[in-house]
């Protein structure tokens, strides 16, 4: 590795998306080439065909070993896995065999994390209607990422700047998300919320956790899943030395937070915590799946189908991912 630099597995997404274009641009970054040694999990001549859009001299360098990349500022080491015919690949169209290749590359790159040849895994965007064209019947890369690596169960945190949100349950209906709020289970997240906040550098995480329901159910007026859940939830997570408040209002939660005064939200429901991370960052903002045996992040939005050949998707939500898997690599590398 590079100058002892954590090595990231980065995966080159749809090949019909922007996302082999961004993990160029990422890649050519000067501060990302400073803080990580990247190899590209894909299709080489993708990436060689990503690099011409965009407008950036790369040589690009196939590999079969991680232990073999090349170092230089115009390298692009790529584990070539010859899954794309770019000849026939119409960028901006949903393709099953583009969601074959994007699983692919997902599954590689998870290899090579659990075999512990790199130190985390990147993801760029996938589609999940190519996806399950292709036969892979899964809603996104958190499920994908579970199964591969024999996991259970899997949480999603998104992460901008210093707002970190944890949830409960994410793609799921709402009436199903209800369903989901059990003293284990938002005891079990804060948990994972916690260790993974240490591992971004917070010593002492301070949580709050917002009520599923409006003012956090006012003493049961409206719902009782705050007293008979959500609270005893807290209480435990107290008694095992935490450091939680809550359940507070979910309207004043979030921006107490925003505003420094926790460093973790435990959300109940997806939209509870996507609308105030993107609302704050979302050009900048980072997924993190939380429960594996292995250090990922990603970008936080889609295939940006809109901008796929063109060179104008912009990589600032890759390149904060490629910076917040440094950090948890580093960490990891402290405690172990």
């Amino acid at each position: 590795m590079q100058n002892n630099t954590p090595l990231l597995a980065i995966t080159m997404g749809d090949p019909t998306g922007a996302g082999p274009e961004i993990v160029v641009k990422a890649l050519a970054d000067p501060e990302v080439q400073s803080l990580c040694t990247g190899l590209v999990i894909g299709d080489a001549e993708t990436m060689r065909a990503a690099a011409d859009i965009v407008g950036i001299q790369m040589d690009v360098h196939s590999v079969s070993n991680p232990g073999d990349v090349q170092a230089g500022s115009h390298t692009l080491n790529v584990v070539d896995l010859k899954n794309v015919d770019v000849a026939t690949l119409v960028r901006g169209r949903v393709d099953a065999r583009a969601g074959k290749a994007a699983y692919e590359a997902i599954e590689k790159a998870t290899s090579l994390a659990l075999q512990h040849k790199v130190d985390a895994i990147v993801t760029a965007p996938l589609n999940k209607d190519a996806l399950n064209q292709a036969g892979y019947s899964f809603p996104g890369h958190t499920q994908i990422l579970a199964h591969l690596c024999g996991v259970s169960d899997a949480v999603m945190m998104l992460v901008a700047d210093s707002l970190r949100i944890v949830h409960v349950s994410t793609h799921v209906s709402l009436r199903d998300a209800c369903d989901l709020v059990t003293r284990e289970r938002v005891l079990h997240v804060m948990q994972l919320g916690e260790q993974a906040a240490r591992a971004m550098g917070v010593e002492k995480p301070r949580i709050v956790v917002p009520g599923l329901n409006p003012h956090s159910g006012e003493g049961g007026l409206f719902g009782s899943e705050e007293q008979q859940h959500i609270i005893p939830a807290i209480e435990e997570a107290k008694a095992l030395g935490m450091e939680v408040r809550g359940p507070l209002p979910p309207d004043t939660a979030f921006l107490r937070a925003f505003r420094g005064e926790f460093d973790l939200v435990v959300a109940m429901y997806h939209d509870q915590g996507h609308i105030p991370i993107k609302m704050v960052g979302f050009e900048k903002g980072v997924n993190v799946t939380l429960g594996l045996p292995i250090i990922r992040t990603s970008v936080d939005h889609g295939t940006v189908f809109g901008k796929a050949g063109k060179g104008t998707a912009d990589p600032t939500s890759l390149i904060e991912s490629i910076k917040l898997a440094t950090t948890m690599s580093r960490t990891a590398r402290k405690a172990g």
